[in-house]
């Protein structure tokens, strides 16, 4: 079987495949986040209960994080390979043909550029939050982490309020091109569906940028 599984996982259409398996889980990961962190709206004791609820059962988050953490890993991994292969096999006048904008939109085209400012975001969103201030609350008799404080205190500074939501807005690019162009990879190709498979990818672009926009907006003016 590995002999089978190596020639698939290092063809083109393999690579494109797992692109998009991953990159459609990583999707259902978005909406799930997004719907999670709009439980802020509620106030701080119903943030912080959904927060340690969260990571409070090990046995559940720790898979849970290895298995976004390979999920991630394998996305950028398959889309670095891609990239480069595609580099090597066009030649230099189709790639400047392609990049002057023919057969191809903003979102295609900036993919590796919205693709390495969504990993930076990655980074500095751990930093700042997973492992970022500390503080305690009392919920129910029991200390718990306030992490409502946390990010509430982040979104205080006009410059982090501004990076996030240029952050948003290269991930909304991003999943725009990538959700559709997913079911194109896994062989959802057709003039029938083509029109709604796009139209979903822009709802689904739309509702992920403004979310999480309206998020760290609304913390702005709510403040500490």
């Amino acid at each position: 079987m590995s002999g089978p599984l190596c020639k698939f996982f290092g063809s083109s259409i393999g690579k494109k495949q797992v692109m998009a398996v991953t990159g459609l889980l990583l999707c259902g990961f978005l909406i799930t986040h997004l719907a999670g962190n709009c439980i802020l709206y509620f106030g701080a004791d119903a943030f912080n209960t959904y927060a340690h609820k969260l990571t409070s059962n090990k046995i559940l988050l720790y898979p849970a994080e290895i298995g976004l953490i390979i999920l991630f890993l394998s996305h950028i991994v398959m889309a670095i390979r891609l990239t480069m292969q595609n580099k090597c096999a066009r030649p230099e006048g189709y790639y400047m043909t392609t990049m002057s904008g023919r057969g191809a939109t903003l979102a295609s085209r900036s993919m590796p550029y919205t693709g390495l400012i969504i990993l930076i975001f990655l980074i500095t969103h751990l930093i700042h939050f997973k492992f970022g201030p500390y503080y305690e609350t009392q919920l129910n008799g029991e200390t718990v982490r306030d992490i409502y404080r946390t990010l509430m205190e982040f979104f205080q500074s006009p410059l982090n309020v501004i990076w996030y939501i240029f952050a948003m807005i290269c991930l909304g690019f991003h999943v725009k091109h990538g959700f559709w162009s997913a079911f194109q990879s896994l062989g959802f190709n057709h003039p029938k569906y083509n029109c709604k498979l796009k139209l979903a990818s822009c709802l689904f672009a739309v509702t992920v940028t403004c979310g999480f926009s309206a998020l760290c907006i609304w913390a702005y003016f709510k403040g500490v």
